[in-house]
């Protein structure tokens, strides 16, 4: 007990004990703990993925209708397509989440091989389709078109984990030959395929994902720092050989459309997020989206989001990207497979330089890249990959001793009671003697 007050009546409690500051303190040991609890990552990737595509099919059906009605489509037609992607992507998140390890690693060679041949098709004239100027898509048929890029990321990011994982086994990696050799070079080679195109935005990505992976693989500063150099100076020259990338670049920060209305988008996105305000003008109620800002169920998909739900709803998506990016970190730091750790990382480095790069561009931080919103925008060629990305993720979080004890103890009850039975009924055949025996 604390020292007793001049007038007798009993002081604060000792610390530790009774009183704010001890309440304060239990509390924040209990958040701690819960936070270091076996399961904590999956069920961060889990919900946090979930709500990220729930919310975002709410924000596309929102976003969309407007631009369908000036396209002769239904008001719903986005919607619609988004929502079927999103169900198959929600297969494809389960049977990811199930599969084996062995057998993610069994798919790293043939997608990898899948995603290079579509890439050259995409050159193929009659078979590659551009949309705004980037020759970067397939044609189905009908409504239906395919992104080969989209799906490259998956490949580089199993190709390359299960590659550095197998060279590790062989202790090749303390020479940096073994380290750059075939990674960067297969790198560049989906670098070059995709810039063939002009997708400035997916190349970026990609370049992400490689830094990502030679950066867990702990390369020495000057190795990593001579890849840097080298992948600037080509962005250097790829950004200065384009009127058209030169342009967005220097719509950074930009408050006025400029001549010739070349920051009329970025100006506009930043136009919606200012008229959101703290709590935005209501679900539906976007007055940009009515013609004034291009693409707004794609990629200023978040401006949108700040004007109609405000800062609590910008916040709260920028909350869910930092929670899954928190999980896959510590999904990748905890592990001891090398295979988990790189796809691991390079899931995270994939999903969190993506969602920076979209958000910072709607911002007015960063130049606008083309680059979808993970789990968030209008697409199901981004979609699908990246939640079986997101499976891929959970199924590493299942895989931990503790998490995989953890989720056998959480069976429902009557499970439980049935294994018991089906245990101690065994046990007590076992421990009877045989009829004949006296």
């Amino acid at each position: 007990p604390g020292r007793p007050r001049r007038d007798g009546s009993p002081g604060g409690g000792a610390r530790g004990g009774p009183g704010r500051g001890g309440t304060v303190r239990r509390l924040l040991t209990r958040a701690r703990r819960a936070w270091d609890r076996p399961l904590t990552a999956y069920y961060l990737i889990l919900g946090g993925s979930l709500l990220l595509t729930g919310l975002g099919l709410v924000m596309v059906f929102s976003a969309s209708q407007i631009e369908a009605l000036q396209s002769g489509l239904s008001s719903t037609h986005f919607f619609q397509k988004q929502l079927v992607a999103a169900v198959l992507g929600a297969v494809l998140l389960l049977v990811a989440a199930r599969m084996p390890i062995t057998l993610h690693r069994a798919l790293a060679y043939p997608l990898l091989a899948v995603s290079v041949c579509l890439l050259c098709l995409v050159q193929v004239p009659g078979i590659g389709r551009a949309v705004n100027g980037n020759q970067n898509w397939i044609h189905l048929g009908g409504p239906f078109q395919l992104q080969p890029s989209e799906f490259a990321k998956l490949a580089l990011v199993l190709w390359g984990a299960d590659l550095l994982a197998r060279k590790a086994d062989k202790r090749s990696l303390s020479q940096w030959k073994h380290m750059l050799v075939p990674l960067v070079p297969v790198g560049f080679l989906l670098l070059s395929l995709i810039m063939l195109g002009g997708d400035m935005g997916t190349a970026i990505i990609i370049t992400a994902i490689l830094f990502g992976l030679l950066w867990l693989l702990g390369a020495p500063t000057r190795l990593f720092a001579g890849v840097l150099g080298t992948a600037v100076i080509l962005g250097v020259l790829l950004i200065r050989s384009s009127p058209n990338r030169m342009s967005r670049l220097g719509c950074l920060g930009a408050t006025d459309p400029g001549p010739n209305d070349q920051c009329w988008q970025a100006v506009h996105g930043i136009y919606a997020l200012a008229s959101g305000g703290w709590l935005g003008s209501g679900l539906g109620a976007s007055v940009e989206k009515w013609g004034q800002l291009p693409e707004p169920h794609t990629d200023f998909i978040f401006a949108v989001t700040g004007e109609e739900l405000g800062l609590v709803g910008t916040l709260s998506v920028l909350a869910l990207f930092a929670a899954l990016g928190y999980a896959g970190i510590r999904v990748a730091g905890r592990t001891e497979d090398l295979f988990v750790r790189y796809a691991a990382g390079g899931v995270t480095t994939w999903i969190t330089v993506q969602a920076a790069i979209n958000i910072g561009a709607v911002l007015g931080l960063l130049p606008i890249a083309g680059v979808p919103l993970p789990l968030f925008s209008y697409g199901g060629s981004a979609l699908l990959p990246t939640m079986f990305a997101v499976g891929l993720l959970i199924a590493f979080a299942r895989s931990e001793p503790a998490a995989r004890a953890a989720l056998d103890m959480r069976q429902p009850a009557f499970g439980r009671m049935r294994a018991g039975v089906r245990r101690k009924t065994m046990r007590r055949r076992a421990d009877r003697r045989p009829s004949g025996e006296r």
